[in-house]
């Protein structure tokens, strides 16, 4: 959904990635916060945003509970949204590589410890010696540092000792690999991991973060599937990938239900999300249209993710709206649902969507922005870029303009002076936010090093 409001870009709004304001602690009962991110699954999966390829309804049935974002960004691969999901910062600010993060890096699993918060993190870490030699091998964040009390994570140590994140997993558990993980389903352990966290110590007010393996290749088949009993459970192919999709939603499905059993739905955020679009060569239909993944690309396909909010008896049940988000504002929000605040001596480029979770229809910005370099450490050469849109309009720093409600999978750049004052308009607008980005740092990328 995009909205018909054409909107200037304001001085306060262009300065408000920049220096986004540290929010104040809020009155009342601070809420539990369930943030739950699933890997590799774009907005067309889905059935509550049209996706007719997938039976989703315990996902639909969440969106039914509460606020559906129509137009929410990750950036296009795993690395990069996940750092800006736990800093609130864009990449040009603390990127290390791929598979890294700082280990000095502040988090919001940090804020939140510092908050009072007890902290929780389950399923895939992957941001701690991404390599199995040379000089990404042994540094990074180690999971026991980034801000959580209790973990249970799949990719924590080294490349080469990852193992499985599906069938028989190598799982490290506060700091000790599980050994009894033979014959179980990796998805089915971390839930269950999160379910004891939370019904632990309940007049605490919890954090608890959920970086979901699913639906990542390699598409394995899951318990639900024909062939996990007698089969190869390691097998990958594409044909298990809709049976992922609807385990995610199983598992979506139990979380929300012992959140409520518990009795905590009233006291507790529920924030879904995707690190980026679907992977490459997988199509799913929308009705008549048909997305092919496009999982590293900035396009739609490769950044357009689902995203719902549910606050039993603060979100308005079955609302939409078309606000603007992208990964970097999860961490405000966080903040301003905890009362608490960001590191003062840290930037913060992200806003807080907590009004639109509250029913407020006033926008909070027009326009996003991405800086985008897997490198180094990325194994495929993808092309670095920055690039500014809004809803209706996509400006790249090489000068290429796309009318998205004309042409979403950017076929037909804008040659300026082309277009007409509309086209000419939104390129002033989003030149104006790249402009800007480049006055807070000039846009230097990595080299692609395939070794």
């Amino acid at each position: 959904m995009r909205t018909d409001e054409k909107r200037g870009l304001s001085r306060r709004a262009l300065l408000g990635a920049a220096a986004a304001p540290l929010v104040a602690r809020a009155a009342g009962p601070r809420p539990n916060i369930v943030l739950m991110m699933a890997d590799d699954l774009g907005y067309e999966c889905i059935g509550a945003n049209g996706g007719t390829s997938y039976k989703t309804p315990q996902i639909d049935r969440l969106a039914a509970s509460g606020v559906r974002f129509t137009n929410a960004y990750a950036q296009p691969l795993c690395t990069p949204t996940r750092v800006q999901l736990m800093t609130g910062q864009y990449n040009f600010r603390n990127w290390q590589a791929f598979g890294i993060m700082h280990p000095q890096e502040r988090t919001f699993g940090h804020m939140m410890q510092r908050a009072g918060y007890r902290t929780c993190i389950v399923g895939k870490w992957q941001l701690y010696s991404y390599d199995d030699a040379g000089a990404r091998r042994g540094i990074g964040m180690p999971p026991e540092k980034a801000g959580f009390d209790e973990y249970s994570l799949w990719h924590a140590g080294h490349t080469e000792e990852k193992g499985s994140r599906y069938a028989d997993p190598v799982i490290l558990e506060n700091g000790a690999l599980r050994k009894d993980t033979k014959g179980k389903y990796g998805p089915d352990l971390f839930s269950e991991y999160l379910f004891r966290f939370m019904e632990k110590d309940k007049q605490r007010p919890f954090f608890a973060y959920y970086a979901m393996p699913l639906t990542h290749g390699p598409y394995n088949p899951t318990p639900h599937s024909a062939d996990w009993a007698g089969g190869d459970r390691l097998r990958g192919s594409n044909r298990y990938f809709p049976d992922m999709v609807e385990y995610l939603d199983f598992e979506i499905g139990r979380i929300v239900r012992r959140i409520d059993e518990m009795g905590l739905g009233r006291n507790t955020l529920v924030l879904y999300f995707s690190d980026n679009g679907t992977g490459p060569g997988l199509k799913s239909r929308m009705g008549d249209r048909v997305v092919e993944g496009g999982k590293t690309l900035t396009t739609d396909a490769g950044m357009h993710v689902p995203m719902i909010a549910r606050w039993t008896g603060v979100t308005k049940p079955g609302a939409v709206t078309d606000e603007l988000v992208d990964s970097t504002d999860f961490l405000p929000t966080i903040a301003e649902a905890a009362g608490t605040k960001w590191f003062a001596d840290a930037p913060l480029d992200g806003r807080s969507f907590l009004p639109q979770v509250r029913g407020s229809n006033q926008k909070r910005r027009d326009w996003l922005f991405a800086h985008y370099d897997p490198h180094p450490g990325c194994k495929t050469n993808i092309p670095a870029t920055r690039l500014a849109w809004d809803h209706h309009w996509k400006l790249y720093m090489d000068g290429r303009l796309f009318n998205l409600d004309k042409d979403i999978t950017e076929k037909s750049p804008i040659a300026p002076g082309a277009g007409g004052r509309e086209a000419e308009a939104a390129r002033r607008k989003l030149q104006g936010v790249l402009d800007q980005m480049a006055r807070v740092k000039a846009p230097v990328f990595n080299p692609f090093s395939p070794g």
